[in-house]
């Protein structure tokens, strides 16, 4: 694998200090390769040409995810919207949404008129406990939307069992988990729908968009109806059947997204020599747990991600803004849905709290280190060293 440029010199030991610059917590790798193609797109990407790049990455990305169809869409939250909608899910049904996971997954379902229902999140792999999800379904419980959080998993096999004897739909949320794998099946591969995020942040990027990915091909008709203000396909120009949105991916973000996936492989193992990294100067640091990758996964480590044991008497947002003194730049753990105020009318924050502690212990606790695809080893030398450094 070619090693992308550094971002700070490798001749300071305090290179955030030296140099002025900050040691970015997440960002692409971006070379000359998708600088070309998405020139071309803006030259020739137009007339016959116009969805030239957003079929190609359509299909391209559907194939990598081991899906029949893909949709390239403005966000990964558009994705989460039309697979609601597409399914049907409505005013009356509950949604189950992990506790621990950006508004993003669980806000579609208020804008389609279902009620969220927030569940705990494993404490092995951050993401949707199985049995936590079963304790919150009900005779009104529509869908589940499980989350692969920063590149971790949940038991995909269990909850797509679990999901199928109820009648429950699956719209996996594998916006950040590109790469990743449980068993031989890709993250993105399960559930009636999955959708990605392509955000800047992310490790494969359109600087925005996402994808909807799905088998089925009624699924995809009906998805392509909403996403194009209600209009059928082969009718008239202008013949709106319905009231609909406006959701499609530009020809230039497609052009980048296709040159990305060629590299997607190098991308992914990036992502986990980064993660590499910190494992070797932090897995025997007792009261430090990283993200882990349980027997027959894959993850593919978006966010190097820390959880602060009893030790350390300091929240992860402590350390975060410690750490920022020193020109580090890291992500707080998501705090959980319940807790925020976007839902306080709900009132569910104190009976969440005992019954989701996990995803509430992580919250306070959690903190995303420097991830970024152009950061080098000795970057994150320093990193940890300023970190140990504060803890101790």
């Amino acid at each position: 694998m070619s090693s992308p440029p550094a971002i700070i010199p490798r001749s300071s030991l305090a290179p955030a200090a030296a140099s002025g610059s900050r040691v970015p917590v997440a960002g692409p790798w971006i070379t000359e390769h998708e600088v070309e193609r998405v020139a071309d797109a803006v030259r020739n990407g137009w007339y016959d040409n116009a969805t030239a790049y957003v079929d190609a990455f359509e299909a391209g990305f559907a194939s990598y995810v081991g899906r029949r169809f893909a949709i390239a869409l403005p966000s990964c939250t558009s994705a989460i919207h039309l697979s609601l909608l597409a399914l049907g899910i409505g005013p009356g049904d509950e949604v189950i949404v992990p506790e621990s996971t950006w508004i993003a997954s669980a806000a579609p379902a208020t804008w389609v008129g279902a009620t969220p229902i927030f569940a705990d999140v494993d404490a092995t792999t951050w993401s949707l406990s199985v049995d936590s999800f079963l304790s919150h379904v009900t005779d009104r419980t529509r869908a589940v939307v499980p989350v692969d959080l920063y590149g971790n998993m949940p038991d995909m096999y269990r909850l797509v069992a679990e999901c199928d004897q109820r009648g429950i739909v699956i719209v996996e949320d594998a916006a950040a988990a590109l790469g990743a794998r449980i068993g031989d099946r890709a993250a993105g591969s399960f559930g009636a729908t999955s959708v990605f995020s392509f955000h800047g942040t992310k490790t494969l990027t359109c600087g925005e968009g996402g994808m909807l990915v799905t088998d089925d091909a009624a699924l995809v008709k009906r998805v392509n109806v909403l996403r194009d203000h209600g209009r059928w396909a082969g009718d008239p120009a202008f013949y709106n059947r319905e009231v609909a949105y406006k959701y499609k991916m530009s020809t230039a973000q497609a052009a980048l997204g296709h040159a990305q996936l060629d590299r997607v492989r190098d991308l992914v193992d990036k992502k986990r020599q980064i993660f590499r990294w910190y494992e070797r100067r932090l897995a025997d640091v007792v009261g430090i747990t990283l993200n882990a990758e349980p027997a027959g996964t894959y993850n593919s480590c978006w966010m190097s991600t820390m959880i602060l044991g009893r030790e350390y008497e300091m929240t992860g947002e402590q350390l975060g803004q410690a750490l920022s003194d020193r020109g580090i730049d890291t992500r707080p753990f998501f705090r959980p849905l319940s807790s925020l105020p976007a839902y306080a009318d709900r009132n569910l924050s104190a009976i969440n709290a005992k019954r989701n502690s996990v995803s509430y212990r992580l919250g306070r606790t959690g903190i995303n280190l420097p991830s970024a695809l152009l950061l080098d080893e000795h970057q994150v030398e320093y990193v940890c060293s300023q970190l140990l450094d504060v803890l101790h």
